[in-house]
């Protein structure tokens, strides 16, 4: 049975010169533009909250400004800054080891990405931050604090490795997960630092690593230290996890075990198995869409050979199949970061919409078997999600 949208679809687009708002008419074939917001800051993440259909967040960074999230209400119309945007906390007077405090003081670099809370739990999201910083808002993003479970712990040093850059952008806490049949039960990735899990709302963590490969460390299977590049639970299967990551795609299931098993291996080898976005079909828990890149020698960050393609597996990872109809056939020298993929909830003829960075914005109406052209020339697209405005 396929989901009906209880509002207008809409794509909204991140971009290192501002946010983009895309929306759709039924049939997904017209796309009205409004924006840009905050024209020349850099957005690394947009989002919609999916339970009431009108709260749009906006994660920003104005070179001196500093990084910030701003709210609106009315589709963009307007726009309100968050009275309290994400800091880590102060060093205590009383002297003690950096250690014992974990971040405290630390400087927030990047608001990098939002997540909205359970579907219980009005008005809460979650923000992931560089260095790695979990926090949550609980009043629509207006203001926000850490968890302390995970930015004060004394282990935050070791997870993190005290703060230091893990990707070419910094540190980055940038996947957050929460289970819908549980609001206690969390999961996050950092690159680097690896991925882990919450069974009581984020006030303890443990690493959640097995299996995945580090090959960039002394240790290649170490319990923590993994750069995973984006993780996501399943909508169809709150139990089935998968991740993309620095050393290939890995599949998790979570009921049955605590060990990944690397599913990239049955890519292609001429592709390879390295990306940075990986999305879930709405309904299917054994299909996922990843973009692969060329991460050979000095990892270039562009599509193997420069013939961009979209990849889907239909089994849970055992086989994928290239998708590749209307996209460049060569020259196309581009990639697709972390958070600018996404699918709608259409579970027959799936929407999957992704941004380049060359500025262009693509979707297929099919579930990836043909691919039009949304925009082009836009700035460099960090981020691009699928909503339902009402």
């Amino acid at each position: 049975m396929v989901k009906k949208s209880s509002g207008t679809q809409a794509l909204l687009v991140g971009t290192v010169k501002g946010g983009f708002l895309f929306e759709g008419d039924a049939a997904r074939k017209k796309w009205k533009l409004a924006g840009p917001f905050f024209l020349g800051q850099q957005v690394h993440d947009f989002r919609c909250d999916p339970r009431d259909g009108k709260t749009l967040l906006l994660t920003a960074s104005g070179g001196h400004l500093g990084p910030t999230i701003y709210r609106s209400t009315n589709r963009g119309k307007t726009w309100s800054e968050a009275k309290a945007p994400p800091r880590f906390g102060t060093l205590p007077k009383k002297k003690k080891s950096a250690r014992a405090t974990g971040s405290r003081g630390f400087a927030v670099k990047t608001d990098f990405f939002l997540m909205p809370g359970h579907a219980s739990e009005k008005g809460a999201w979650y923000c992931g931050t560089s260095p790695s910083g979990l926090f949550r808002s609980e009043d629509g993003g207006v203001s926000w604090k850490g968890v302390a479970g995970f930015n004060d712990t004394p282990q935050w040093w070791d997870w993190t490795r005290g703060g230091s850059p893990g990707s070419p952008v910094g540190a980055l806490l940038h996947s957050i997960q929460v289970d819908p049949r549980d609001a206690e039960h969390l999961y996050l990735s950092m690159s680097s630092g690896g991925t882990f899990e919450s069974f009581d709302g984020g006030r303890h963590w443990k690493p959640l690593n097995k299996g995945v490969l580090a090959d960039f460390q002394p240790e290649k299977y170490p319990e923590y230290g993994q750069d995973p590049h984006c993780m996501v639970l399943h909508p169809a299967e709150p139990d089935r996890l998968y991740q993309q990551n620095h050393c290939g795609i890995y599949r998790l299931d979570r009921a049955r075990t605590d060990t990944w098993e690397r599913i990239g291996n049955h890519m292609p080898k001429s592709v390879g198995d390295i990306g940075f976005p990986v999305v879930p079909h709405p309904s299917d828990a054994d299909t996922v869409w990843v973009f692969p890149m060329d991460g050979t020698q000095l990892w270039p960050r562009t599509s193997p050979a420069a013939r961009p393609a979209v990849y889907r597996t239909r089994n849970g990872g055992k086989g994928w199949e290239r998708l590749d109809a209307g996209l460049p056939r060569a020259n196309a020298w581009l990639t697709v970061f972390r958070q600018a993929m996404d699918a709608d909830r259409d579970e027959r003829r799936t929407g999957v919409y992704f941004g380049t960075t060359s500025g262009t914005l693509w979707g297929s109406r099919d579930s990836g078997e043909a691919w039009n052209l949304l925009a082009e020339h836009l700035p460099r697209i960090q981020s691009v999600r699928v909503a339902e405005l009402r």
